[in-house]
C-alpha cells in the first residue's frame, strides 16, 4: 500500500469491520493476546482504539489483503504497519463525519440489514460446518453467539455504508479534483506497486499483412443488384429484421435481425461510418460499399456522438481464380519481404481493410489457439513468416491469406514501467485528488495521533 492509498482503503474498512471482533482483548498477529487497549488517536470527540487497529490488521492478514510482518521477529515493521493503518482509520472517521453532517446521505435499517446478513453468510461459506464457525466466532472473534455478532455488525455497516454513498456522492458531483502526478511520482509508484501485480503473461506483438480474395465485376453486380432490391422492399414497408434473417451474410448479425452495438466515430471502417452517421432514425440507405461487401442500413437510435443501426450485408461471390490470385499475391509479398520491400507500402498497398493492421501485447496463449500459431510459434522480432492461411468457416473460397512481421515478443515476467504509464498516470491522479481531500479534512478537524 502506499503512501496515497489511504483514502482508497476507507471503504475497504467493510472487511476488518466484518471478520474480527470488538472486545478490548484484542488477538495480533502472532497469536498472543493482551488486554492492553488504549487510545491511539482522537478524531474530533470520537477516540480510536488499539483494539480497533489489530482488528483491521488481523482481518486484513486472515483475508490475504496484506502481509503483516512478524511482532517478534520485526517489531519495528510491525509497528510500522499498525501507524498506516492507523491512518486509515483516522481518514476513514474524517469522512465518516462529512457523510453524517451531509442531510442528503442516508441509508435504511433494511440495507444495513441486507449488508450484514451478506457478511454473515460469506464468512459462514469459508468453515466446513456450522459447528466450526460458532467456535471461530467464539473464541477467536469473541462473541458468544451469531446475535451477538450480528449487533455489534450493524453499527460498523451503516458507517461504512454512510462513507460509500458520500464517496460516490463526491464522485458524482466532481467535488474530488484529479492533481496530475509527476514522473518522479508515478515511478514510485510503479517501484512501490510492483510486488503486488500479477505478472504480465508471455506476449507477442506484430503487424501483418492480410489478401483477401478479389470478386470480379459480375459478382459485384450481382451483388449490389441484390442490395439494391432489398432496399425497395424495405422502403416499401417490408419488415427489416425478417429480411436480415433471410439475406444477411453477417453471421454475428444476421440471427438478430441485423441489429449492430452502439458506434462512435472511428470504430468501424470509413465508408460504412459516413453512412451510418449521415443517415436519419428510421432512413434506409442506398447500398453501401465496403470492404465487407454491399450494406443496407437503417439507424435506430442516436444518441451526442454514437448511432446504434442495423444492416443487411450481401458479400459478393469468389471464385477459385480469386482464391487463387490471393495465394500468389501473398506469396509475392513475402518473398519481397524477404528482399527489403517496405512493409509499410505493402501493406498500406494489399492488406484487407476489414483486418487489423498491428497487435500489440497479445498474450501468448491467445495466439496459440489461432490459425496463426503454427507459422509465427518460432519467430524471434523483426522475423516475417511465410504465407499462411485464415480459412473462412464453410466457405474454402473465402480464405484469407497472411503474412505476418514479429515486432516484439516478451517473456513472462514483470510489466515494464513504460506498458503501464498513462494507467499509473490515471489512477495516481484520482488518489492524489482524494489525499488531497483528506487533507483538507484534516486541517480542519482536530486530530491527535499517538502510538499504537
Amino acid at each position: 500500500m502506499t503512501r496515497f492509498s489511504a483514502a482508497l482503503s476507507l471503504t475497504a474498512l467493510l472487511v476488518g469491520a466484518g471478520v474480527c471482533g470488538s472486545a478490548a482483548q484484542a488477538q495480533q498477529p502472532g497469536g498472543d493476546s493482551t488486554t492492553v487497549d488504549h487510545i491511539v488517536a482522537v478524531v474530533g470527540n470520537k477516540a480510536i482504539l488499539s483494539s480497533q487497529v489489530l482488528e483491521e490488521v488481523y482481518a486484513r492478514q486472515h483475508n490475504g489483503e496484506d502481509r503483516i510482518p512478524d511482532q517478534t521477529k520485526d517489531p519495528g515493521g510491525f509497528r510500522k504497519v499498525l501507524r498506516r493503518y492507523v491512518d486509515t482509520l483516522v481518514n476513514f472517521e474524517l469522512m465518516y463525519n462529512q457523510a453524517e453532517a451531509d442531510t442528503t446521505i442516508k441509508v435504511t435499517d433494511q440495507e444495513v440489514s441486507d449488508a450484514v446478513d451478506q457478511m454473515i453468510a460469506s464468512v459462514r461459506k469459508s468453515f466446513a460446518s456450522e459447528a466450526d464457525f460458532r467456535n471461530q466466532l467464539r473464541q477467536q472473534m469473541g462473541y458468544s453467539s451469531i446475535d451477538d455478532w450480528r449487533t455489534a455488525l450493524r453499527d460498523k455497516q451503516r458507517r461504512t455504508l454512510m462513507v460509500r454513498r458520500y464517496e460516490q456522492e463526491l464522485s458524482d458531483n466532481n467535488k474530488i479534483k484529479p492533481i496530475t502526478p509527476t514522473d518522479k511520482e508515478m515511478r514510485a509508484f510503479y517501484d512501490e506497486n510492483l510486488p503486488t501485480l500479477p505478472p504480465a503473461p508471455a506476449s507477442i506483438s506484430l503487424r501483418q499483412i492480410v489478401v483477401s480474395p478479389k470478386a470480379d465485376s459480375a459478382a459485384r453486380a450481382r451483388a449490389y443488384n441484390l442490395a439494391d432490391s432489398l432496399v425497395g422492399v424495405l422502403r416499401k414497408g417490408a419488415d427489416f429484421a425478417t429480411l436480415a434473417r433471410r439475406f444477411s451474410m453477417d453471421p454475428s448479425s444476421a440471427k438478430d435481425g441485423g441489429n449492430l452495438p452502439w458506434y462512435q466515430h472511428g470504430q468501424t471502417v470509413q465508408a460504412f461510418e459516413n453512412a451510418l452517421f449521415s443517415l436519419k432514425v428510421g432512413q434506409i440507405s442506398d447500398p453501401v460499399e465496403s470492404a465487407y461487401g454491399y450494406h443496407v442500413i437503417q439507424v435506430q437510435r442516436v444518441a451526442p456522438g454514437e448511432v446504434q443501426a442495423r444492416h443487411i450485408l450481401i458479400i459478393p461471390d469468389v471464385d477459385s481464380a480469386a482464391q487463387q490470385a490471393a495465394h500468389d499475391t501473398a506469396f509475392a509479398i513475402a518473398a519481397a519481404l524477404q528482399k527489403g520491400a517496405s512493409f509499410d507500402s505493402l501493406q498500406h498497398r494489399y492488406n484487407d481493410p476489414a483486418e487489423g493492421e498491428e497487435f500489440l501485447d497479445v498474450p501468448q496463449d491467445s495466439i496459440a489457439v489461432t490459425p496463426y500459431w503454427p507459422a509465427i510459434s518460432q519467430l524471434d522480432s523483426g522475423a516475417i513468416s511465410k504465407p499462411f492461411p485464415l480459412p473462412t468457416e464453410g466457405q474454402a473460397l473465402r480464405t484469407k491469406w497472411a503474412v505476418v512481421e514479429i515486432i516484439k515478443r516478451r517473456p513472462a515476467g514483470a510489466r515494464p514501467y513504460a506498458d503501464l504509464k498513462e494507467q499509473i498516470r490515471t489512477i495516481l491522479s484520482r488518489i492524489m485528488g482524494e489525499q488531497d481531500y483528506i487533507n483538507q479534512l484534516r486541517q480542519r478537524t482536530y486530530i491527535d495521533i499517538r502510538e499504537p
